[in-house]
């Protein structure tokens, strides 16, 4: 098993959350194996400042350089690329998280269908029994959203929609984008300073 977490920003709004996501994961050191859907890459230049290149090794390049990762920290393989490691049950990451997660690819990983990389680095992590996070964006949900999503539950995927919290009065949309990467590095087992926990006092 790879030490790795791998990291999918599909094309659901929300690219912020793959993002920072992605950015605290290497600031706490790990190592990223990093997947973007085309609509992903797409999503990305519309919703941040951010200009990815075209190729994956010139994204890999980029980002790492954004994110001033260490050599090696971070890879980006691109939707075709049956090579990496996330395809094979013999190498897998030790988390998946989808982020932010389409219905289209909810619906995919539901059904086992692997017509691209992420559909099967998720379907490996489910036959492998390693954690499978998936963040749903998107509202409202139909029936055939919700069956997906308890297909998966029951196969052992947490289901997290992005649905932040306003308990502790944000000021920023950053600071929603914290709360629910704080919730995804939680269930991932990652130590982070994203926030106070509920019933932290207030300095």
């Amino acid at each position: 098993m790879s030490n790795a977490i791998a990291v999918a920003i599909t094309g659901a709004s929300g690219a912020q959350y793959g993002l920072r996501l992605v950015q605290c994961l290497l600031d706490a050191g790990e190592k990223v194996q990093l997947m973007l859907s085309q609509a992903g890459q797409v999503v990305v230049n519309m919703e941040t400042d951010l200009e990815l290149p075209g190729r994956t090794r010139e994204i890999q390049s980029y980002l790492s350089d954004h994110f001033g990762a260490a050599e090696g920290q971070l890879s980006v393989y691109g939707r075709q690329q049956w090579t990496a490691p996330v395809a094979s049950g013999t190498n897998p990451p030790r988390a998946l998280v989808i982020c932010p997660c389409t219905t289209g690819t909810l619906a995919s990983v539901a059904n086992g269908i692997c017509d691209d990389l992420i559909d099967r680095a998720a379907d490996v992590a489910l036959k492998e029994r390693r954690k499978l996070i998936l963040v749903v964006r998107e509202t409202p949900l139909s029936s055939i959203h919700l069956q997906n999503m308890l297909t998966l539950s029951n196969a052992g995927a947490v289901i997290m929609p992005a649905n932040p919290g306003f308990y502790f009065r944000p000021d920023k949309v950053d600071e929603l984008v914290d709360f629910m990467v704080a919730r995804v590095l939680d269930h991932l087992e990652i130590k982070h300073p994203l926030g106070k926990r509920w019933g932290e006092e207030s300095n």
